[in-house]
Formats: structure tokens, sequence, C-alpha cells
């Protein structure tokens, strides 16, 4: 049986020579089936990978639209359980890695969280508040259950320390192209080029760039820069949220949007 490190790799592989298409969507938002067929649209548009977030009290990382999203999936009693079930349900189509903060790791147990993850068919595991010094014993655990633990690197990380990040990592890194949290920007940072250079000297996986990437002119540039992969979160979790509260459908919103980003970085 193919591992989550093994389907990862084999997803950045198939792009063949273009950046790999990774949407972001929010377990469990505008509901539980909602994000299923979400994430089945992002297979049937052009997605090669899936990031799941899971909805939590206080996520450091995430900007507004996600946030809200986040806040509204827990009020409507969305669990870690209930998200697993997304992943399954996705799984089936495409990877899936999992975005999550510290706390639900830890109180969960190591062993346990990376176990539940393989075993409800999660490919990576992102966890943005796990710093460097404090990684071993999760990646251990992952490594264990054959999931990729996926390490963050950002505009300030310091050149020593990206080297010892990257040389860690399984699965991809996720290269933070803004300093701050997510959200849509006007544009790619104009250091991206440099910071992915630097870091694919020393990376033993492909490197991938999130956080405010919103329009298929930027997943271009961010491919263009040195991106082997591209992730958006924020301006598709604005379509499914307007859609929603138009009364509309979430999924069709952003399949429409992740057909177009596949055709920018296809073109």
């Amino acid at each position: 049986m193919e591992s989550g490190i093994e389907r990862i790799a084999a997803a950045f592989a198939a792009a063949d020579g273009r950046a790999a298409l990774m949407p972001y969507l929010m377990g469990g938002f505008p509901s539980v089936e909602a994000s299923v067929a979400i994430g089945l649209s992002c297979a049937d548009n052009g997605a090669d990978l899936v990031e799941l977030g899971v909805p939590f009290s206080d996520p450091l990382a995430d900007g507004p639209v996600i946030h809200a999203a986040g806040t509204r999936a827990l009020k409507a009693g969305v669990t870690l359980r209930d998200v697993i079930g997304v992943a399954s349900r996705l799984s089936e189509r495409l990877p899936v890695v999992l975005m999550c903060y510290a706390n639900l790791v830890f109180a969960r147990g190591l062993e346990r969280f990376a176990e539940d993850l393989a075993s409800g068919g999660a490919s990576g595991l992102i966890v943005p508040d796990l710093p460097l010094e404090e990684g071993d014993a999760v990646r251990d655990a992952c490594d264990a259950a054959g999931i990729a633990l996926v390490p963050l690197i950002a505009p300030t990380t310091p050149a020593d320390r990206v080297a010892a990040i990257v040389g860690r990592a399984r699965g991809f890194v996720y290269a933070v192209s803004v300093t701050g949290t997510t959200g849509e920007r006007a544009a790619v940072h104009g250091s991206l080029t440099e910071t992915l250079a630097h870091a694919k000297a020393h990376s033993p996986v492909p490197m991938a760039v999130g956080f405010g990437i919103s329009t298929p002119e930027q997943a271009a540039q961010a491919a263009a820069s040195g991106a082997d992969g591209v992730i958006i979160g924020s301006r598709l979790v604005r379509a499914a949220a307007e859609a929603s509260d138009a009364g509309g459908d979430p999924a069709g919103a952003v399949g429409d949007l992740v057909a177009a980003l596949a055709d920018g970085l296809r073109r």
C-alpha cells in the first residue's frame, strides 16, 4: 500500500514540468458535506493535492477570511473527527494534507494522532505553530505512520535555520511568501525567487508557495519564481462563503476558480 509520503511525491511528479496546484479548504465549512463537495470539485477542476484545514479557536497563522470560516465551523460543532472523515472521502481522489495547530496534535497524543490521520487516508500534516526544536517527536510519529510532516519557512527565516528546517522535511516544504497571516495580496513578494533558490539548495523535497496567492497570474508568477507547487486558500474560502451566504453552490464557485488557476499554471 502506498504511503502518504509516496502519494505526495507522486502528485508532484505527475505535475510534469508545471507547478502542482494545491487548493486549501476549511474542513466542515460551510458544512461537513459542503466541504467534501468543495474538495471533490477541486479534484474535478485540476487540483493535484488539497490542503484541509481543521477549525481551531486560536488560529495564529490564519487571516480574517479563513479565521471566520473556522469560527463558523466550530460554532456548528465540527470536530477533528469530522475533518478526518472529510479527508477520508477526498483521499480517494487525491492526496490530502491536513493543516492543524499543535494543541490538537499534542492533546490527542503524537502516535495516536498520526495513526488516525493515516487510517483516515491523509497523506501529510502541516503544523504552523510547531517550531523546529520541538518537531523531532512529531516527525518520528508521522514517519512511523507514513505521514509527511511538512515544515514551513518564511521570508524572515534566517538562512542557517532554513537549511536546518528543509533538510528535515517530508513531502514538501511550505514556503510562506509574505510576512504576516494568510490572506489575499496585490502581488507576490519580490524576494520569493531568492528565498526559494536558497531553500532548494538544501531541500530533499519540492517547494510549495502559499499565503497571499489568489489569482492565476500570481500563481504563475510563483511558479516562475521556482515554486514546485502553489497553495491558494483565502480566495477560495471567500468564494465558498459568498456562495453559501447567497444561497448558491459553494463547490461550483470554488471549482470555477480552481479551473482558472490550473489553466494559469498550465499556460
